[in-house]
């Protein structure tokens, strides 16, 4: 039986908005899948596109899907995302602007970086025929870039509930809902734990990208449009204060801040209260892990000096340890 869905013309909001009405209601445990829009609303569709002039504060970029309601989900739970598949469109962009990126303003060092930029990726299959195993090639139409491919390592970049009170912007909202965290981890595989603000979770999602190195550097990485599946599951009366992300192999803690310091401190301070309070770890132990175990890792998912946009940095221990 077909899998029920929210259509890419449901998944053009620009708002995590709680008012807005559910676009699917789903059971715990079925499978739906939210198809999603690239970043930039489908406006650059070839090597010469360009992103579209902001008309609004925050700018019309970044749309997800949704809201989805999951019956049984109750203000208080934890919601479970489980992220079952992700199948990406035929290719992907990256872009850099003016006065956003690793590189702003004129670029002095590098002329050619101060000039607004897109560049086509496309996506290749692999021995499977399909893009599953697919590859990103760098230079399909730009003959002077090195002939360089690389595997697709596709994630969502954006997923929340509905914020509490507020209405948070689909690109520069971030926070204990979720939000526009680009981060690499949440991809298949993943179950990704969310605090529900509403009855029924209401869950929104887009901005997948085909792959992404650390930091996301200048703000773009391989946008593409994308189908995901998920299902969920439930933690009853649960609070928790900011995403986390259980791997099959490891726990993950997600905090979006400024300044970045800031942010990797909080995201290891709830790993431990994870540690302590779910998995019966002392505090004691859990504080040597995050200084002592070398399997312990901080990744910096997003830096992107992009105005109001936080970093976003998980703490990550391998379950082994628990």
């Amino acid at each position: 039986m077909a899998l029920r869905r929210v259509t890419r013309d449901r998944a053009t909001f620009f708002e995590l908005d709680s008012r807005i009405p559910p676009a699917l209601a789903v059971q715990l445990g079925e499978s739906f899948i939210i198809e999603s829009n690239d970043a930039a609303n489908g406006s650059i569709s070839g090597p010469e596109g360009r992103l579209p002039g902001p008309t609004r504060t925050p700018p019309e970029l970044n749309p997800v899907g949704g809201p989805v309601f999951v019956e049984g989900v109750s203000r208080g739970d934890v919601l479970v995302v489980n992220v079952e598949h992700i199948a990406v469109g035929e290719w992907g962009f990256t872009c850099w602007g003016d006065n956003a990126g690793g590189v702003c303003g004129p670029a002095t060092l590098w002329p050619e970086l101060g000039s607004p930029y897109s560049h086509i990726v496309k996506h290749v299959p692999g021995s499977s025929g399909t893009l599953a195993d697919g590859k990103a090639m760098l230079n399909e139409f730009q003959s002077d870039f090195r002939k360089v491919a690389w595997d697709l390592a596709p994630f969502v970049g954006t997923i929340a509930t509905a914020p509490d009170r507020e209405v948070a912007s689909s690109i520069a909202g971030q926070g204990p809902y979720g939000g526009n965290l680009d981060c690499r981890d949440i991809k298949v595989g993943t179950k990704v734990y969310l605090p529900v603000f509403h009855d029924g979770g209401l869950l929104f999602s887009g901005d997948v990208h085909a792959s992404q190195g650390d930091t996301e550097f200048y703000g773009w990485a391989d946008e593409c449009s994308a189908d995901v599946t998920y299902s969920c599951e439930v933690v009853r009366g649960k609070v928790i204060n900011n995403p986390r992300l259980e791997k099959p192999f490891s726990l993950v803690s997600v905090y979006s801040a400024k300044p970045l310091e800031e942010a990797a401190r909080r995201a290891v301070l709830d790993l431990m209260d994870w540690m302590i309070s779910d998995y019966e770890m002392s505090p004691k132990e859990a504080y040597i892990h995050v200084c002592c175990n070398p399997d312990f890792r901080v990744n910096i998912y997003q830096m992107v000096h992009m105005g109001a946009l936080d970093f976003t940095v998980g703490a990550e221990l391998p379950k082994k340890y628990l």
